[in-house]
């Protein structure tokens, strides 16, 4: 049970941290002007991040870190099953772990019920730390369904968990925030890491953009599958984030975000 308490703490700590250092680097080193509220945007982000929190602790009696453990108790998955050492464990979980959830975003966009979940994160008009934790909540139900099935197949030790979901956190606010990094620096970052403007092609309002780069960590993904791609058509300064339909600040608000499943398909939907 120790490191099931030791993972609220650190996820929660190293959230704090990652997105104040990230706020502050926004407000001294900007990659592009804002167009939309940035007041109306942050409260309806993080509100609707407040909001899926409650909900996943109050439907979820099991949560990733817990279902390794359990996972590792009983023998399931293949890294409890074939044990390889735990040097070599955590490192092939933290790769899987993150293949998974690359393939789920894809999956995201290219199954139309699926799109129309995601459509909440995509309605954001600028991009920064609090685009990254902008989800609707039946989608981060979802994927954390897909992680505890993962889990249970692929049988990664609980500290292999634990990292991953500190640096899928950490990474979904780095990777949308509105940080700007040299060209020389954002190329040789990109060989390990998703960076700012790798990710910023994804949230074109173009529809073949916005199906490219869906790596949220590790960009390997996108090189291996074909779907990297690595500047917008436009340029940063000149390429337009959002959905052709959803331009108005107003889909920022709480209650737009919540309906946005309910509301008809777009023409980036699949």
């Amino acid at each position: 049970m120790d490191i099931i308490q030791h993972e609220t703490i650190v996820r929660s700590g190293s959230f704090l941290i990652i997105f104040a250092l990230l706020v502050i680097a926004e407000t001294f080193f900007p990659r592009r002007v804002l167009v939309t509220s940035k007041a109306t945007r942050w409260f309806g982000n993080v509100f609707l991040h407040l909001f899926n929190t409650a909900i996943l602790w109050l439907m979820f009696p099991l949560f990733p870190v817990a279902m390794a453990l359990l996972c590792a108790e009983k023998g399931w998955g293949l890294l409890n099953y074939f044990p390889i050492g735990i040097g070599p464990s955590v490192l092939l979980g933290v790769l899987a772990m993150d293949c998974v959830i690359y393939f789920q975003h894809a999956l995201f966009h290219r199954m139309p019920p699926l799109w129309r979940i995601h459509r909440a994160h995509h309605t954001d008009t600028d991009l920064d730390v609090t685009t990254g934790i902008r989800f609707h909540p039946f989608e981060m139900i979802l994927s954390l369904l897909v992680k505890l099935g993962a889990i249970a197949a692929i049988g990664p030790p609980p500290v292999a968990v634990l990292i991953f979901e500190v640096l899928l956190n950490g990474m979904s606010m780095f990777n949308h925030s509105n940080i700007r990094i040299s060209v020389p620096w954002d190329g040789i970052l990109r060989l390990i890491m998703v960076t700012p403007d790798m990710h910023r092609v994804h949230h074109s309002i173009i529809f073949k953009e916005s199906t490219s780069n869906y790596g949220f960590a590790l960009p390997w993904w996108d090189h291996l599958f074909g779907t990297y791609r690595a500047q917008p058509a436009a340029g940063h300064d000149g390429m337009t984030i959002g959905l052709i339909g959803f331009l108005d600040v107003k889909y920022s608000a709480l209650q737009r975000m919540l309906m946005m499943p309910f509301i008809r398909n777009t023409p980036n939907s699949q």
